[in-house]
């Protein structure tokens, strides 16, 4: 495989939650300057329209990303009306939890654990994964797939990357990262005192977020990489289809659809 799996800092138990919180803010604002909203609502669209659900089942949810904005306009939008969703996670985030299910019943954050390479038999509908699929190391990655495989249920992985540069320049992108987190960390909501501190006069979310990523590109999965994890994971009654959406940067998706 192209992929090599480093480490990022979001993914280390320790990392401190201050931290974690801004650069999930500044993550967010790179999904605004994407668009990833729109591109993933048009492709979750299309799926639904082919294969009709009434449920999104959300996997590795973490602190929300860009589902709930693109829920919003798949029901608005899309005129999916009575679409629900259930984001999950394997360690819940419990604050971000909290706020979503505060907006109403058709969103939902479950808090308690659930693991994508074995969801619980009352979660069905469409399963997504949203920039978090590059999180996971081969064996995982590939459970997760054979998971939807084994049980028949719809899948999406979405990711903003397609890995398409050499692998040697891979690093190239950390310092570039660096400058852009500059601009970025002002952009940043809800701003706080923390976001600044640790932008400017202790500048270790300029390092964090880059370091991060630039291995976020280094660790997504290839659509070569993608044929290596479905190997065996076919049959006439599930259908996958795999590509790269082009919008403001090439953003890659994997779907699986069962008959």
């Amino acid at each position: 495989m192209k992929r090599i799996h480093l480490f990022e800092f979001e993914d280390l138990s320790w990392f401190p939650s201050i931290l974690r919180d801004c650069m999930t803010r500044m993550l967010n604002v790179i999904h605004r300057l994407l668009k990833t909203e729109d591109t993933l609502a048009e492709l979750m669209a299309k799926q639904l329209k082919e294969k009709p659900q009434t449920q999104i089942i959300d996997l590795c949810s973490g602190g929300g990303g860009a589902m709930p904005g693109v829920f919003l306009q798949l029901k608005e939008k899309h005129g999916f009306t009575d679409l629900r969703m259930t984001m999950t996670d394997l360690y819940p985030n419990l604050k971000a939890a909290a706020a979503i299910n505060a907006q109403g019943d058709d969103i939902q954050y479950r808090t308690l654990p659930v693991d994508a390479t074995s969801v619980d038999t009352d979660l069905e509908g469409l399963r997504t994964m949203v920039c978090s699929f590059h999180h996971m190391p081969v064996p995982v990655a590939r459970n997760i797939l054979k998971s939807a495989f084994d049980d028949r249920q719809d899948i999406l992985i979405f990711e903003i990357s397609d890995n398409s540069a050499p692998f040697f320049l891979w690093w190239t992108a950390f310092p570039i990262n660096i400058i852009t987190s500059l601009f970025i960390s002002l952009a940043a909501r809800p701003y706080s005192l923390q976001q600044f501190v640790f932008t400017y006069l202790i500048p270790v979310l300029p390092i964090c977020f880059a370091w991060d990523g630039a291995v976020s590109n280094a660790r997504t999965y290839t659509v070569k990489d993608l044929d290596e994890l479905l190997e065996g994971l076919q049959a006439d009654d599930y259908v996958w289809e795999k590509g790269v959406v082009k919008g403001r940067g090439k953003m890659l998706y994997l779907r699986g659809v069962a008959k």
